[in-house]
């Protein structure tokens, strides 16, 4: 008895049309601007250290210590406060029961459909802060390749979880 393809190109084409339904939660917000903040204190040590420590002890300019404060300052900025209103607005997914289609990216936007039949396992990870925050990242590995889907309730990561898996498995039947 023949289905027919699993997967279509045309299909996967006129998907590409619109973008994938489903957003990361809102929580990634807050999540991503303490890992920002947290990464520019332990940066900002290293300014500091060269104006307080090495500028002094070796009769260096302070001038270039102050610059690397700016520079991390700015850096700061960036990754606590404006690349995550970014990410978060530009992050999509979509499990299909043929694909999962996850789009990502500030400046370049990358689209990647993974075919269910190439899905080899499913898992998810969560650090200090996201376990914090109830939040988990799904990571779905490929032969080639593992990729992510970041800032989901721990929740939805462990439904995506056994639904990816279970349409994997399906697909591998088929095959």
């Amino acid at each position: 008895m023949s289905r027919g393809p699993l997967f279509s190109f045309s299909d996967s084409v006129m998907m590409l049309e619109s973008e994938p339904s489903e957003r990361i939660d809102s929580r990634a917000l807050k999540s991503w601007f303490v890992s920002g903040l947290l990464l520019g204190i332990a940066t900002f040590s290293i300014p500091l250290a060269y104006i307080v420590l090495i500028g002094p002890a070796w009769d260096l300019p302070r001038y270039w210590g102050w610059i690397g404060i700016a520079l991390v300052t700015v850096f700061t900025l960036w990754s606590a406060i404006i690349a995550p209103q970014l990410r978060i607005r530009f992050w999509r997914y979509e499990i299909r029961e043929n694909e999962v289609d996850i789009q990502n990216g500030i400046f370049i936007i990358r689209r990647t459909l993974i075919p269910m039949v190439r899905i080899q396992h499913v898992d998810t990870e969560h650090g200090p802060v996201m376990r914090f925050f109830g939040l988990a990242t799904l990571r779905i590995s490929t032969a080639a390749t593992d990729h992510y889907i970041p800032a989901l309730s721990r929740e939805k990561a462990a439904e995506l979880m056994g639904e990816i898996a279970a349409l994997a498995r399906v697909s591998d039947e088929d095959v």
